[in-house]
């Protein structure tokens, strides 16, 4: 007899695989460059660090509001209605333990079991690994060049009427392709789910990371729009587990209830020390590493033509390069696992992203120092020469 139930049988996320093999080797003393995970190398804004101290002593850290403690709230509303001009109410923010708790919250409240989901192919893993999870059907909407690696309103238009989807889900910045979806396409997008009855889910968990494209909001274009957002990346506190919600009236409730059971509540000690995060003293600071995040993406832009890697997808933010290996590897995964064993470099495998054609890509990160980008294209050019 077997404990294991047909939603267990979920794909692994690669990426975090590569990360704790990272952790693995540098706990044995193995010198490792990091380009696998998303994850800033800067800590939390001096000024978080300051708050959560404070903290500490003033508070008891017991639970909060279910949907998150009001004055984190307030902050998020007004920092992401002065940042797009539009106007956003503390009553619809959802504060969940990472934008991962949000995702969950989010598709539990949307989807019933056998709705499908439409989603860009390349995409974040995660996603898929939650829907099929949960059971959801999965249609996959074959982004590459021509698109800039982004789903397009005419993609979604042209589906099948049995395809035709309960869910889209958008990023921007992309992820693993780092491009931004212009403006007036995901305006289409917006207006198609709403003419559709499909509930548009955008994940901005990138904003604030642009190197010089326009960033929207899908708030700007329906108000029936789930926006998803997180501490974790521009604001460089991935271990902090808090994320947002910016939701519809009429799904409030619904999310509060099942927040209630999921998760209680987003961690205290976070919540309190992350209002510092959106101040002008953490802002001037976190906009400093967008500074190092662009001077990564340029040590690529000039080593990765050099080394032989022509196709890729020319990031306008975020922190990823989606980059295709396959006149060097049939198995990004094996190849992957292969240059951390043999020179030190962990690269993430396409596979997790892209089930159909992910085995010739793989996906760096713009998060290492420019020194350590830099020296990990020497080793890379190193190997190839080898072999």
């Amino acid at each position: 007899m077997s404990l294991l139930s047909q939603r267990a049988h979920v794909q692994p996320f690669r990426v975090m695989q590569m990360l704790d093999l990272v952790h693995r080797r540098r706990r044995e003393g193995k010198d490792t460059i990091m380009l696998c995970a998303g994850q800033p190398a800067t800590g939390a804004p001096a000024v978080v660090v300051d708050a959560a101290a404070e903290a500490l002593g003033a508070s008891t850290l017991g639970y909060t509001e279910v949907i998150g403690d009001r004055d984190l709230r307030d902050t998020i509303a007004g920092w992401h209605s002065s940042t797009y001009g539009v106007d956003t109410s503390a009553a619809n923010v959802i504060v969940t333990t990472g934008s991962s708790g949000g995702f969950v919250a989010a598709f539990l409240a949307v989807l019933d079991h056998g709705d499908a989901v439409a989603l860009s192919c390349p995409g974040y893993p995660a996603y898929r690994n939650i829907l099929e999870s949960l059971g959801a059907r999965i249609i996959d909407l074959e982004c590459d060049e021509s698109t800039r690696f982004q789903p397009t309103a005419a993609m979604l238009e042209a589906l099948p009427a049995e395809d035709r989807p309960k869910a889209v889900i958008v990023t921007s910045p992309g992820n693993p392709s780092g491009t931004i979806i212009d403006p007036e396409e995901l305006e289409r997008i917006a207006h198609w789910c709403d003419a559709n009855d499909a509930a548009l889910i955008s994940d901005e968990d990138y904003h604030g990371m642009s190197f010089g494209r326009p960033l929207a909001t899908a708030r700007q274009f329906s108000d029936q729009a789930i926006v998803v957002g997180t501490l974790s990346k521009y604001f460089s506190m991935t271990g902090w587990r808090i994320g947002w919600l910016i939701v519809p009236d009429e799904l409030v409730t619904p999310l509060e209830n099942l927040q209630a059971s999921l998760a209680l509540c987003a961690p205290a000690i976070s919540q309190s020390a992350g209002q510092a995060a959106f101040s002008t003293a953490a802002r001037e600071e976190l906009d400093q590493h967008i500074t190092r995040y662009a001077a990564a993406r340029e040590v690529l832009l000039e080593e990765l033509p050099r080394l032989g890697f022509t196709r890729f997808a020319n990031p306008d933010g975020g922190l990823y390069f989606w980059v295709d290996v396959s006149h060097v590897t049939a198995d990004s995964e094996a190849w992957c696992h292969e240059l951390v064993d043999e020179i030190g470099v962990a690269f993430a495998p396409g596979i997790d992203f892209d089930p159909i054609h992910g085995h010739q890509w793989v996906r760096l990160s713009l998060c290492a120092p420019e020194a350590d980008t830099r020296e990990a294209c020497r080793r890379l050019g190193a190997y190839l020469e080898r072999n």
